[in-house]
């Protein structure tokens, strides 16, 4: 299990603004801090760089036609010559220099918006060859009031979204070790059931936070969705009678439904060793 420890300090703590969000509740922030200031680089880029390499089948997909929206999506990194970096692609070349997984969506002739090509090295609980090709019904199908609910909305905003605004939103949960790489939640889930006593649930428990941003490239016009995943150990994350208090109180926010869909059930035990 990876783990950060204290190499630098926790980035976030979105608990403290209640349970997971299912909801876009999405805020605009500077285009400077789109994928700037990157928290997780010194833990993350070389296993991410690892794994695009060894397990490519895995991490990455691309649908034909995509090619000229990835370019344009490397040269606003700022890769002048993608292919150059020595990366198959322009979209791999992109996200070999930051920590966040990019994924590219634009609409099919129905106007409805489809996952066209991705690099995605920590997926929280899917695997990308399931999503590839799908629109956003069916990406957000197993979610509680994701389709058609959720994904409509999500599609306005991709409408209406305008060339130089970011939009970024917060997701977390918590997971039994500190992968990044989790296509499955099983593996994580058996562990957190063959965990025994309250020291081994306390040091088990991670915080895992997904910063997702979205944007619309200009020439294109595909959207550019952004995931930088953090996993905290949950004892450097609850470090105040304050901070475990906030944490349980967002715990205890959700309906079953959503619970359920968060796996959440598997690690009651865990959580309840914070007293």
């Amino acid at each position: 299990m990876s783990r950060i420890g204290k190499s630098r300090p926790v980035p976030w703590r979105p608990y403290r603004d209640g349970p997971p969000a299912f909801a876009p509740k999405l805020r605009p922030i500077p285009e400077a801090h789109w994928l700037h200031r990157d928290t997780e680089a010194a833990a993350w880029l070389a296993p991410k760089r690892a794994l695009m390499r060894e397990r490519r089948a895995e991490v990455f997909a691309t649908a034909p036609g995509i090619e000229a929206a990835e370019a344009e999506l490397a040269a606003h990194i700022g890769l002048r010559d993608a292919v150059a970096f020595d990366w198959p692609t322009a979209l791999e070349a992109a996200a070999s220099t930051v920590s966040d997984d990019l994924v590219l969506l634009t609409p099919a002739p129905d106007g409805r918006w489809c996952l066209r090509a991705a690099s995605l090295c920590a997926p929280t609980f899917w695997r990308l060859a399931e999503g590839v090709g799908q629109t956003l019904n069916g990406l957000h199908g197993p979610v509680p009031g994701g389709d058609p609910g959720l994904a409509g909305r999500i599609g306005r905003v991709f409408d209406n979204l305008q060339p130089g605004t970011v939009l970024e939103r917060f997701n977390w949960t918590v997971q039994a070790g500190g992968e990044r790489f989790t296509p499955s939640q099983a593996p994580l889930k058996a562990r957190a059931q063959a965990a025994v006593g309250q020291i081994a649930a306390r040091q088990l428990l991670h915080l895992r936070v997904e910063r997702q941003t979205i944007r619309k490239l200009p020439v294109s016009g595909a959207v550019v969705f952004s995931i930088r995943v953090a996993v905290d150990p949950l004892t450097d994350v609850l470090d105040t009678l304050a901070e475990v208090a906030a944490f349980r109180a967002a715990w205890a926010g959700l309906s079953e439904a959503e619970r359920a869909y968060k796996g959440w059930p598997a690690y009651e035990h865990l959580v309840a060793a914070w007293g």
